[in-house]
């Protein structure tokens, strides 16, 4: 019997992000799992709503909980600050805060793409699936601060040091290295409103990724990659320091490893192009 999870995708991963959403649904192909997408969903108003209203902001998560507390299943959610705003609504709902509308029942999880395959996936279904295991790529694993933080809010059971990812990496085959930087913040939207700042928070983990002798990076959350990928040859011009450290999703090393054919298309639209490592690790 297949099983299914309700999904939602969120605006990024049909846009800007259009890469990771396409890997997630074929990761999910891969795994003999079905994706079913929430139905006529809204944006989450992540990163804005909440600073002009919190009703906004918390009904604008409230009304996909009431869409996919109709489908009865657990709903899965690659993007980290879509999850931090859907969490925070079912917070409000749990807490009396607001009052859900249809004969709300959240009898439902909502889950974090990286905790759902980390941790409600058998790892022998997984480790089944590759074809093409990781070896030799050294990678450290960045899971940012909206994932796991503030724990009352994410339910997460490591705030501090979250291990789904590390775990999913080692079952592919690739080095993970320990670094103590997994849930320090990249900056998030300071890139646009303080630059200089975001910058300063971005360099600091390069420079610990590189000292922990990673190959690359991988992320769960549009918002991390965008900052992560888009600011090093900047950072190079600006420091003298040459920064070229290929960031890559979740879902796209569990297509590599899985042996999608789509692997390569994912690739192209980086801005740090992962292709030659990859390649010189004989991985592509």
């Amino acid at each position: 019997m297949t099983m299914k999870v309700s999904y939602y995708p969120g605006c990024s991963l049909k846009g800007t992000a259009r890469e990771y959403g396409e890997s997630v649904e074929a990761v999910f192909r891969h795994l003999g799992m079905e994706l079913d997408e929430l139905a006529d969903w809204n944006c989450c108003g992540a990163s804005s709503a909440h600073a002009v209203s919190d009703e906004l902001a918390v009904g604008l998560g409230l009304r996909n909980l009431e869409i996919a507390d109709r489908t009865g299943f657990d709903l899965v959610v690659p993007c980290a600050a879509c999850f931090q705003r859907l969490k925070v609504a079912e917070k409000a709902v749990k807490s009396g805060k607001v009052k859900p509308q249809n004969g709300y029942r959240g009898a439902f999880r909502i889950r974090h793409l990286a905790d759902f395959l980390g941790e409600d996936i058998s790892p022998k279904l997984v480790k089944e699936r590759v074809k093409k295991p990781l070896e030799g790529l050294k990678v450290v694993c960045y899971y940012g601060c909206l994932t796991s933080r503030p724990p009352e809010i994410t339910d997460a059971a490591r705030p501090e040091d979250p291990e789904t990812m590390d775990n999913l990496m080692t079952l592919l085959g690739a080095d993970v290295e320990n670094w103590s930087y997994k849930t320090d913040c990249c900056g998030g939207n300071l890139i646009l409103t303080r630059p200089k700042v975001a910058k300063k928070m971005v360099q600091k983990l390069f420079d610990k990724a590189l000292e922990a002798g990673a190959d690359a990076i991988v992320v769960a959350c549009p918002m991390c990659f965008s900052n992560l990928d888009m600011k090093q040859a900047e950072l190079t011009r600006e420091t003298g320091r040459e920064y070229h450290l290929p960031i890559l999703y979740l879902s796209e090393l569990l297509g590599l490893a899985f042996g999608d054919r789509d692997t390569g298309k994912w690739l192209r639209g980086h801005e740090v192009d992962p292709r030659p490592l990859l390649k010189e690790k004989g991985l592509l």
